[in-house]
């Protein structure tokens, strides 16, 4: 079939189209590309959320004899029906009230007084707790919680959005999974995390289709840090383009099919 001489280009320029947008790479789409048949990962150890200023804690006394420990707790409060709060529900109407850490890393503690506790994980404080608080209880059990862990995802993630954590540990792609996955228009070897360490803000990135990326320390998210999944080249492309570009597509398509009806 010979088709007009002015059709030529048309079609030479759709059938590059075809083969450019049909060919794209296994590495640019498939996480963890160079993972051996089979093996154990060695990624960087899980280490337990550390407590920094802002945070906010619940932290629960109880003992064999409730009543020694009932004044170290803080009373229970009731829960507005929004439920807007942080903290821990009881029976749907009450919830604990939280400890702010303060700038200078300390809380204010029933009975104790100032309470050091920046830099510390949970076992840790509960730990420190349960050794001052044996002084006045016999047996004291120490339960604490950071009730803030909060992770923002953003960017070409089919749901963007801050997500409450209550697990104390969430890697990178569990995160991307709360927030459905990158997009197909997301980068998948370059993802931004952002995290704030010790009052300044810090960052890397993250080749998610590297298996080396479990090495990182940002690994494993941490309270507010922020994930950003910048778009591809091709969604970065189409940005630039008209937004009635594929009304102009479709009128072009009908020229052309009535240019061949009228070279018959």
């Amino acid at each position: 079939m010979k088709f007009p001489r002015f059709l030529k280009p048309t079609l030479l320029i759709i059938m590059l189209l075809v083969s450019v947008t049909s060919c794209v790479s296994r590495q640019d789409l498939v996480y963890f590309e160079n993972l051996p048949e089979a093996g154990t990962l060695e990624g960087v150890s899980r280490n337990s959320l550390e407590i920094k200023p802002n945070d906010l804690l619940t932290i629960s006394v109880s003992a064999p004899e409730q009543e020694a420990a009932l004044p170290f707790n803080l009373p229970v409060i009731g829960v507005p029906q929004n439920g807007a709060e942080l903290g821990l529900t009881v029976n749907g109407r009450q919830q604990m009230q939280t400890y702010l850490v303060n700038s200078d890393g300390s809380i204010e503690f029933p009975v104790l007084g100032t309470v050091e506790v920046a830099g510390l994980n949970r076992q840790q404080l509960s730990a420190k707790l349960k050794e001052e608080i044996s002084e006045y209880v016999q047996d004291p059990i120490v339960n604490v919680r950071i009730v803030n862990f909060q992770v923002s995802v953003l960017g070409e993630v089919n749901r963007p959005g801050t997500f409450d954590v209550r697990d104390e540990y969430l890697s990178l792609p569990k995160a991307l999974g709360l927030a459905g996955d990158l997009s197909i228009y997301g980068r998948r070897d370059n993802v931004l995390v952002i995290r704030e360490e010790d009052g300044k803000k810090t960052y890397t990135y993250l080749d998610l289709t590297d298996a080396s990326m479990i090495d990182s320390p940002y690994y494993y998210l941490q309270q507010n840090d922020v994930v950003y999944v910048e778009p591809n080249s091709a969604q970065r492309q189409s940005s630039s383009y008209n937004r009635n570009a594929s009304v102009y597509i479709s009128i072009a398509s009908v020229l052309v099919s009535l240019a061949v009806l009228i070279a018959r």
